[in-house]
This record gives C-alpha cells, sequence and structure tokens, in this order.
C-alpha cells in the first residue's frame, strides 16, 4: 500500500525496533492501549500479542479497511481523526495507555490533546521527530513552552533514537520514542489551568529575555507589580525563562494570582 503524502505517512518496518518500543512502554496483558496511527499494523499486531484489549485509530480509510479485513480478536479499529474523536469516550476506563508512531505534523497537537482528556492515559510512549522529542524532555538552563506544557502533566524521558532507515518511505527527519508517565494528581485544579498557562506564554514570549521584561509584556503589569510577583516565588526577575522548572512556574503563578486579589 502506497503511504500517503498528504498524510505525512512513514511506515515503521523494523520489526526489532516494534518489539523495543513495545517493551520499552511496559504494557502487559491486563492493559489497555491506545495506538493513533496504526499504519500497516506491525506495531498494532505486537502490541495485541501483549494486552488484553487495544484501540487503534487510523484516519486513513484504506489503511483502516486493511487492518479491519485482519480480524485481530481483541482490537477495535476505529476510523477517525485523533484530533477530533472522543478519545475517553472510546476506551471505556480510566486506566490505559497510548502506544503510537504519530504523525510528525500533529504530534504536539495530538499529544496536548491527549494530555488534557479527562482521565488521561496513565502513560504515553511515543514517537516522534527527534528535534520535538528533545524539546519536551528538556532540563533547565534549556527549557521551553513546550517543554513545560508536557512536564505540567507527567514526567517524559527519551527512550532511544530511531534512523531514517526503518521507515519506508525513510523521512527526511531523525527519529526518537520518549515514554510520559502521567502525574496521579494534578499539579493544579483544572479551573486554574487556563490562567497557568497565560503566564507561562507570557513567560516565553521572548525567550532569551529576561523574565521580568516578559512577563511585563505578556501579562500588561507594571514592572513594580512583576518584580513583586517574582520576588514573593523566590525568582531572580532577571534569569531567562529557559532556567525555571514547573515548579518554579507553579509558583510564579500563585504570585501572580495572588497579586491580582490584593
Amino acid at each position: 500500500m502506497t503511504p500517503s503524502k498528504s498524510l505525512g505517512q512513514h511506515f515503521l518496518h523494523d520489526r526489532k525496533i516494534v518489539r523495543r518500543i513495545v517493551t520499552e512502554s511496559g504494557v502487559t496483558k491486563g492493559d489497555v492501549v491506545l495506538e493513533i496511527g496504526p499504519g500497516l499494523g506491525i506495531m498494532t499486531r505486537e502490541l495485541a500479542s501483549r494486552v488484553s484489549r487495544m484501540v487503534a485509530v487510523e484516519r486513513d480509510t484504506r489503511l483502516a479497511g486493511a487492518l479491519g479485513d485482519a480480524a485481530l480478536e481483541n482490537v477495535e479499529i476505529v476510523e477517525a481523526n485523533a484530533l477530533e474523536v472522543d478519545i475517553p469516550q472510546l476506551m471505556e476506563t480510566d486506566e490505559y495507555h497510548v502506544v503510537a508512531n504519530l504523525p510528525y505534523s500533529v504530534g504536539v497537537a495530538i499529544i496536548q490533546r491527549l494530555q488534557e482528556s479527562v482521565p488521561p492515559p496513565r502513560t504515553l510512549t511515543l514517537m516522534l521527530q527527534r528535534e520535538v522529542a528533545e524539546r519536551i524532555v528538556a532540563a533547565p538552563p534549556d527549557m521551553n513552552l513546550l517543554a513545560v506544557a508536557v512536564q505540567f502533566y507527567g514526567t517524559p524521558k527519551l527512550l532511544f533514537r530511531i534512523g531514517t532507515g526503518a521507515f519506508v518511505p525513510p523521512p527526511t527527519v531523525q527519529s526518537s520514542v520518549i515514554r510520559i508517565v502521567t502525574h496521579r494528581n494534578p499539579l493544579l485544579d483544572q479551573t486554574d489551568q487556563t490562567i497557568f498557562f497565560r503566564v507561562v506564554r507570557a513567560g516565553f514570549s521572548q525567550p532569551r529575555k529576561q523574565i521580568i521584561n516578559n512577563l511585563i509584556h505578556g501579562l500588561g503589569y507594571s514592572r513594580d507589580e512583576i518584580h513583586h510577583v517574582l520576588t514573593v516565588a523566590g525568582i531572580d526577575p532577571t534569569v531567562r525563562p529557559e532556567r525555571l522548572t514547573v515548579a518554579d512556574w507553579i509558583q510564579v503563578f500563585r504570585a501572580a494570582v495572588a497579586q491580582t486579589s490584593a
């Protein structure tokens, strides 16, 4: 079957890598798994042999039909766009895992949707463009907006890298596999998360600039107000946003809310 250029399809064909991805995911016989973009089904079959139930969401009508014809008894094939389908409803359980080779063009958007879903998956083992994977697992002094967004919901780990020869056709970029373990307890209530991410986006509005200037520009507070917020949060006003952890941003958020309420 010919890969679709419009959907950015690159089929993984290396069975050794497939087995390693599934093994590193940590899924076992009693687990329920969601696979997004199963393609030709090489990882679908490996997962199906190891778990009790799985759902495979495939946007391409041709591929969804071919997977359905394979008649894997513990696999439900759903022809849908992962950015639109109601994933928690499909899974029918609060405890499920994601294992997927995500389309690189929409990988970040899918991660965001999965992490913000209620309930979110317990773990996500994902193949992504290497540059994106490395941004997700970044730590100070190299933090970025994507790293904060992902790490707010879970703890990511870079597992291994994959060369272009493992795919048909070979992509023009390198790939990596990461695993994200979702926090059991949310770091903030859902009602606070919108404001939290507004503060973080403001903080990263001009990377490599001092955080005080970014927050003044992004939040519309005076210099004195932002200086007070950062002092209360225990953050040096001259520091760059790349040096802050998720915990630091939560302190900035709380100080900003207190400033607004004062």
